[in-house]
This record gives C-alpha cells, structure tokens and sequence, in this order.
C-alpha cells in the first residue's frame, strides 16, 4: 500500500516549495444551478494559486483515488516486471507509455492495466478545471469545450488527448524527460496542450513560479493528488492571462522512496487539429487582447511549436533563451493583419499619419475618431497606403505558401506512420529484434517485412500446429502482428512478431544444398 511522502526531498537548486491551492474535484465540478459558495471559494482558490504560483493540486474523491492508486501501482508492477523479463533491452531505467482513447489495442500484454478508466478519471478533471477556469475569466464555463474532442468520442475517432505512464529508476538531470514525451526546452520543458494533470507515487517535480523561482511543486502531495500546470495552447487562447508553466524534473531526484523508482500517470488535455484558437471571448469579457495573440488554427499553432522546439534542440549547449509569450515583440504577421486575422489589403492613410485597415479601417470610418491618438478623422481624407498594402500581400503569400507546406509535411508524416524509426537495426539484435532508444516495447513491433520468409518458433498464442512451420509475411498489422501464409498447406494466420524468427543465412544454405540433388537428378 503507499503511502503519504511527508519529507521533502533535498533540492538545493530550488526555492522553498511554496503552499499551493488544494480543490476539491467535486468542488469544481460544473453543476446546473445558481453557484454555491463552496464552487466559488474553489474556483478562486484554483485560479489565484495558478496565478502566484504556476500551479495547483486537485484533491480526487474516494473512488477516484483508489482507482489513481491502483493505477500507479499497477504501471509500477507492469514497467518493473518488463525489465526483469528482460523485454526492454538495453534501456536506460526508464520506460514510457502513451494510451489513446479510441486506438485499438490488440495485445493487452504490452499495455499497463486500468488505461482506459484513468483516462477517464483524469480526462473528467482536466474538463472540471478547464471550466473553473474559464468562470474565473468571466467567461462561460464550456466556451473551451469547441476546442476538445466530443465526449464521448464518435466511432472510429481517437482522442486528442493523451494519457502517458512513465518509470524512471535512475537520476535524472537538467530537467529532461520529466514526465515523459516531452522536449526538453531552455530551463525545462512547456506543455504544448491545454491543461497538464500529474499524479505520481513520489515527489520529483519542479515549477516555475511568475518570478523566476524554481520550486519543488509536489513535496506535500499524496500520491492520489494531481497537481495541475496549464501548457501553451490555453495561453493564446486566453491572450496570456493564463501563461504556460514551465517545469522539470529535480535535478537532485535519487530514484524516488527506498530506491524504488519513481511512477508518474500524465494527462494532457489536447484541442483538435482542426479547432481554431480565438480570443474573441476573452475580448467580449473586457479583457485587453495584445496584438500578437491572433486567431490561428491548432495545427498551424503546433506546427509553429514544434519548429520552436527544433530550433532550442539545434542550438549548441542549449543557448537559445525562450522568450516569455506576454513580452515577445509582436510578428510582422500580426502587425500586417486585423484582430480577425485579415491582411491589411486595403490599407488607408487617414488624416492624423496613422494608417489602418480591415475591421480597425471600419471601425475608424464608423467612430470618426483614430483609435491610437483620438484625432477627429474625416472619411473624405483617406488615401490607399500602396507601401503597406504591398507588404501585407507578400506576407500573405509567403503565408499561404507555409500553409500548404506544412499540410504536405503532415500529410507525409501520416502516410509514412509511426513504425519508421523502428525499422533502425540495433548492432547486436537477435530474431531480427530492435533496439528502443527510450526503453521502450514500441520500438521493437516491425521486425520483419513483408514477403520476408520466417520460422514461427511459437509463443502462449500460437496454435501448436503452427510452431516450427515456415511461412510467407502478407502483410502488416497493428502492434507488431502480421498476417503470414503457411509455406506447403496455402493456410493464413495472423501473428505476433515476437512468435516469428527470420531465416539466418546457414539455414538458407542448407536448404538449397538439400534441393541441389533434386534438381540436378530432374
């Protein structure tokens, strides 16, 4: 049974951890009805603790924590047994795995019990916060909901959101891989998603606070609790009121309690590919919206992500410094476009110098009043700003260019798949297996290909009639199993690659030494 980790772990580099908000899930959870006083006192306890100190922790009910318990214990038990089976190969004590609601799992043996409830579980928490969030913001409790995946999912869809186990058994440093799947950026790592919720069995984790300081953010946390840091994606959304967190991995965490290692469940609430992240709501509540939070699609704004994170990883020793999201100096996009993300096309000089165009161009014509020096404007003095209409025009065809690339990029992506890296031999492989960089059983699902010739050596799966056959690869399936067709009887079965072995070269010999005699007497 675990237990509360009361004593802090030594961590020189970090500040004293300081007291964060704890809310209770059933606290703010979205209800009909008039708001009690205790949804209140939560949402403003969430949302100040966010504020002051990058994070929170949300406290689960009974059920869910027993279910959160069972789980870690259970990715504990199925990472550590793995190790000592000898199935991960190579690997540096570390061990990842990621679980998507709606993706087919074929074999249930190379995946962690009781995914798909915590899934559940968290993906229901990260929902609740989401919510007080956006009513601390003045904002309707499911104005993000656009941005999430339907629930529950529509048949043959996978979630956006991803649930991801981890076991680290040896030091960590510099904050790499602190949770899991991550890049490491510049001082830590930044959630790409909406929400990240973090439940593990040991403390280990370090935020960043709005001033700088690092500090130990899960030192008083059971191991039931989640501890919650908002990512990238709810920032733009909510024009920087809501900043992404940064957060690594101590630099001083010694392998968690007793040297058992170290377990962590990861939830990160993701928006769809194809939903469009607007601050138009966080305008219509009054908030003032900085010009360079501009209305942009979530694969446009991964996309832009991913090549921010490229450039931090080719920097030499880590130089590149991230800028923070409320200070970065608008873009020449966002300075040749209106809020709603038109080009100035149709940019006017009007009578004070100022030049507008767009909705902003409307709105000047309409009020009779320039918006930056409040100088009384006449419609008949507007004359076409030819210099900036020029500009604009070339950004938005150097736009739609990138635009069009990048649509290429991931449409290559998805027609190449998942399985590219693992077709990498390792030196040393045995039965044609491969060597996962990460630790990782992903890594080693496409040893074989297909019209490749093999021997099924069997394994608990395989009909025994089968074993010791040779057999013709027809194709690929999901998760390491391949539809192969018996050699001599024409039957075709389906199965796993850890069952098959490939023809060495001396067997190949030896088979065509022993038909040499036939042939020759033909």
């Amino acid at each position: 049974m675990m237990k509360k980790v009361t004593t802090p772990l030594a961590h020189h580099s970090a500040d004293p951890a300081p007291t964060l908000a704890r809310v209770r899930l059933s606290d703010i959870s979205p209800y009909d009805g008039a708001p009690g006083g205790a949804y209140v006192r939560a949402v403003d306890a969430l949302s100040g603790s966010l504020m002051r100190h990058n994070a929170a922790v949300i406290e689960l009910g009974s059920e869910e924590a027993s279910l959160m318990r069972c789980g870690l214990e259970a990715a504990r038990l199925y990472f550590r047994s793995r190790s000592q089976n000898g199935v991960v190969k190579g690997c540096s004590g570390r061990g990842v795995y990621m679980y998507r609601a709606g993706r087919p799992v074929e074999d249930w043996d190379s995946s962690p019990p009781c995914m798909a409830e915590i899934f559940r579980c968290m993906g229901k928490a990260a929902r609740s916060a989401l919510c007080a969030i956006a009513r601390h913001l003045r904002l309707r409790s499911d104005v993000f909901n656009q941005l999430l995946d339907d629930t529950p999912l529509p048949a043959g869809e996978v979630s956006s959101s991803v649930l991801v186990a981890t076991y680290s058994h040896t030091s960590l440093h510099n904050g790499k891989g602190a949770i899991g799947a991550g890049k490491p950026a510049a001082n830590g790592e930044v959630e790409k998603g909406l929400l990240t919720l973090i439940s593990s069995d040991s403390p280990g984790l370090q935020v960043c606070d709005p001033n700088g300081r690092w500090y130990l953010a899960d030192c008083g946390s059971a191991p039931v609790d989640l501890l919650l840091i908002t990512g990238k994606t709810l920032s733009h959304t909510t024009a920087g009121l809501r900043p992404a967190a940064s957060y690594r991995a101590a630099p001083d965490f010694s392998s968690g309690t007793n040297s058992g290692g170290r377990t962590s469940l990861v939830f990160r609430l993701m928006p769809q590919g194809n939903a469009i992240l607007d601050c138009s709501p966080i305008a219509a509540a009054g908030h003032v919206i900085p010009q360079s939070y501009v209305p942009i699609s979530v694969s446009q704004f991964m996309d832009d992500l991913s090549a921010e994170e490229d450039v931090v990883c080719n920097q030499p020793n880590n130089t590149y410094v991230a800028q923070n999201d409320t200070n970065k100096e608008p873009s020449l996009r966002s300075v040749l476009s209106d809020p709603c993300r038109a080009f100035l096309e149709d940019a006017m000089f009007v009578s004070c110098g100022h030049s507008f165009g767009g909705l902003m161009l409307r709105r000047v014509i309409d009020m009779s009043r320039c918006t930056l020096c409040n100088a009384d404007i006449e419609a008949g003095s507007l004359v076409p700003n030819y210099a900036l209409r020029a500009a604009a025009s070339a950004v938005k065809n150097e736009d739609d260019r990138r635009l069009f690339h990048n649509a290429t990029l991931r449409k290559r992506r998805k027609e190449m798949g998942d399985h590219t890296d693992s077709m990498k031999k390792r030196p040393h492989g045995e039965n044609g297996d491969i060597a996962a960089d990460d630790g990782l059983h992903r890594g080693v699902q496409y040893p074989f290909a297909v019209n490749e010739k093999v021997v099924i050596k069997g394994n608990r799966r395989t009909p025994e009639k089968f074993v010791g056959k040779e057999a013709i690869i027809t194709s690929q399936c999901l998760n390491g199993w391949y539809l192969l067709k018996i050699i001599g009887s024409g039957e075709n079965v389906r199965l796993q690659y850890r069952s098959l072995r490939k023809i060495l070269n001396s067997e190949a010999v030896e088979d065509r030494c022993a038909s040499q005699p036939i042939q020759n007497s033909s």
